[in-house]
């Protein structure tokens, strides 16, 4: 019965642990989107520019792949950032654009 403890211990750590990760992983994803002039043509929670869709509730909407695909090579009307962007920011990004779960507002 005592053995559980220390297994119950180690699985407490390592979730608090990747939490905090997670969530400077967003911290960083939001100082690139701010670095990079995403919020020149898109917007969250009403903040930044119309050009581009409003990415209040992206993380709701599309996968982390999907969100990946979009940065890395663009398309309706968006440009591929492959060229700008490293591996980690581009994985600090899609966890802050996943962060971004806001429902629509109903009229």
């Amino acid at each position: 019965m005592k053995g559980w403890i220390p297994g119950l211990c180690l699985v407490l750590a390592a979730g608090s642990q990747a939490f905090a990760s997670s969530q400077s992983q967003r911290a960083h994803g939001t100082a690139v989107f701010a670095a990079n002039g995403c919020g020149h043509c898109h917007s969250i929670n009403k903040v930044g520019g119309h050009k581009g869709p409003d990415l209040s509730g992206v993380g709701r909407k599309m996968s982390k792949s999907k969100i990946r695909e979009q940065i890395l090579h663009g398309g309706n009307e968006m440009p591929s950032f492959t060229d700008d962007l490293q591996a980690d920011e581009v994985n600090d990004l899609v966890a802050y654009l996943r962060s971004c779960r806001q429902k629509p507002i109903k009229k």
